[in-house]
């Protein structure tokens, strides 16, 4: 493990040399390519191969832990009066991601199976890779793998990256038309290059004790760094709070599923401790918010433990990569990586103004940059959009996140598609996803024009 964070912090060396963080793209990357570049399969085989088999593991683990904080440092969101503002992001969101599983199922039924003989697993890449990241695709290649789909992590992060550059390259030229057309609802776009030193934001330090706060009598000043650590300790505890909660609900659920088998076992044995763990941090948060103790959590530290979790498991993954593979499947790769952003982009140009509200350029790129890259890809786009941050845009996009992650990007429907898949076949699925996408599609529609 001690090799894997000397990696990342040369990569983040190099990488803020690099200028990296200002176009929106990780630092782990680069770290991962340096890996790969000393991986026993690599130009330069420094590595033995049990690291890297070790290396191979640390996914799951580490995105339990990164989903273990995601809610613990933020307030519970209080939705009255914020159905309607909300409806049109819950329902955009809802149609990109379901339409990328449509839009995967479609391409491979048509021509990746007829012509090329690939796994009905494919079409499931584009929502892993896009919509939940490097983290998902990880986290749910093994999975992938046991049902056909030979390689799926290396694949998975591939079109990861591929998502992550597309998101800040083709969102930056779509913010330049919007300024042409006059889409943008605030005046006149950011350039490229202001947006992207608005954006890079260094994460503040851990809450020390005021140097210069009045200490009450009998009491003994503790220094800094021992306050720091001891923030920590605390800290790190609720996060493991959490992950133990989700194991429970996860055991819980295998218990009953043991009991009642058929299809709900088949999910259940297959669903991964993580989305649990963000359920867990939702408890965990709500106790101390009830019991008025949510002055033990860190937001900064939290933040730090997500990032760095973040890091290393895009490090390991990308480390971990089969160069070989991806070469052979390069033309299925960059077709599925162009019909997902195609998809996004036909979700972002026609049907945002007719489902979101006024602001809907402000609210879509965000929406886009976050369903084709990461969250960060999307906050780069809404800044340079939306300089002086007047949309609703951030509001409704955070409350949306803390609604559909349990489920998508790495959520439970991301774990349940393959076994649908499996189970029912690629046709039942992919006219599934067709039903429901046409149904947000109408009911985010008929919202717009009967409340405005």
């Amino acid at each position: 493990m001690a090799d894997l964070v000397i990696l990342l912090l040369i990569g983040r060396l190099i990488g803020s040399q690099l200028g990296m963080k200002r176009w929106g793209l990780p630092e782990a990357l680069l770290a991962g390519a340096l890996g790969l570049t000393v991986a026993p399969s690599g130009p330069l085989p420094l590595l033995p191969p049990e690291v890297i088999k070790l290396w191979s593991q640390l996914p799951l683990p580490l995105l339990t832990l990164v989903f273990a904080t995601l809610l613990l440092s933020k307030p519970l969101p209080r939705l009255g009066g914020l159905w309607r503002p909300l409806s049109g992001q819950v329902l955009l969101s809802l149609t990109m991601a379901f339409g990328q599983y449509l839009v995967g199922g479609l391409l491979v039924l048509l021509v990746l199976q007829p012509l090329l003989g690939m796994s009905p697993m494919l079409a499931l890449l584009i929502e892993v890779a896009y919509e939940g990241g490097h983290g998902s695709a990880a986290a749910m290649g093994p999975t992938y793998e046991r049902l056909g789909l030979e390689g799926a992590q290396a694949l998975g992060l591939a079109m990861a990256t591929l998502g992550l550059l597309a998101s800040t390259v083709v969102g930056g030229l779509i913010v330049v038309l919007a300024r042409g057309r006059r889409w943008l609802t605030y005046g006149d776009a950011l350039p490229l290059q202001e947006a992207l030193e608005l954006v890079v934001e260094e994460t503040p330090p851990l809450e020390a004790i005021p140097t210069d706060a009045p200490l009450e009598e009998g009491t003994v000043e503790v220094p800094a760094f021992w306050q720091q650590g001891a923030d920590g300790a605390v800290n790190l505890g609720l996060a493991g709070a959490a992950v133990v909660l989700g194991w429970l609900l996860l055991h819980g659920l295998q218990r009953g599923a043991d009991k009642s088998g058929g299809v709900f076992a088949l999910v259940i044995d297959a669903l991964p401790v993580f989305p649990l763990a963000l359920v867990g941090s939702l408890l965990v948060r709500l106790v101390l918010e009830t019991s008025g103790q949510t002055r033990w959590v860190s937001t900064p530290f939290q933040s730090q433990t997500a990032t760095v979790s973040a890091d290393l498991l895009i490090t390991a993954a990308t480390a971990c990569l089969e160069l070989g593979l991806l070469m052979a499947d390069w033309l299925p790769l960059s077709l599925l990586a162009l019909v997902g952003l195609l998809w996004n982009l036909t979700v972002l140009l026609l049907l945002a103004p007719r489902i979101l509200p006024p602001d809907w350029f402000e609210r879509g790129i965000l929406e886009f940059g976050q369903a084709t890259g990461v969250a960060a890809s999307g906050l780069l786009l809404l800044r340079m959009a939306d300089p002086d941050d007047r949309s609703e845009a951030v509001t409704a996009f955070s409350i949306k996140q803390l609604l559909l992650q349990p489920l998508l990007a790495g959520g439970v429907i991301t774990v349940v598609a393959p076994l649908v898949v499996d189970g029912w076949g690629l046709q039942a699925w992919t006219g599934l996803c067709l039903a429901l996408v046409s149904l947000w599609i109408g009911l985010g529609i008929w919202l717009r024009r009967a409340f405005g």
